[in-house]
């Protein structure tokens, strides 16, 4: 999903940079116009949201008070439910995520 998902952003405008530790050959061979960040913090560094769409490992165990500290507002939208809502608004974090209850 996360294609179709980084091509609907750009569609409406945003300037799109990733970070995928396991599939950033694979997306550049079929997206054109996305930056890529060599780390999930300088993904983050001055961006409005940050939209997780992988469950890799790497997601999981991120430092969320430097992530905040990147962030030019700090929305994050976890589309894998990696985090506790509780967990990630305790760091000042607007918080958004599917399929719970």
């Amino acid at each position: 999903p996360s294609l179709s998902i980084i091509a609907g952003l750009q569609d409406a405008g945003a300037r799109v940079v990733a970070y995928d530790p396991e599939g950033v050959e694979q997306a550049q061979a079929v997206l054109s116009g996305v930056d890529y960040a060599a780390d999930p913090y300088t993904c983050a560094q001055g961006a409005h949201a940050l939209v997780i769409v992988t469950e890799w490992d790497a997601f999981r165990a991120l430092d969320l008070k430097r992530l905040h500290a990147a962030m030019a507002e700090t929305v994050l939208v976890d589309l894998r439910n990696v985090y506790r809502p509780e967990d990630v608004r305790r760091h000042g974090f607007v918080y958004a995520s599917i399929g719970r209850s």
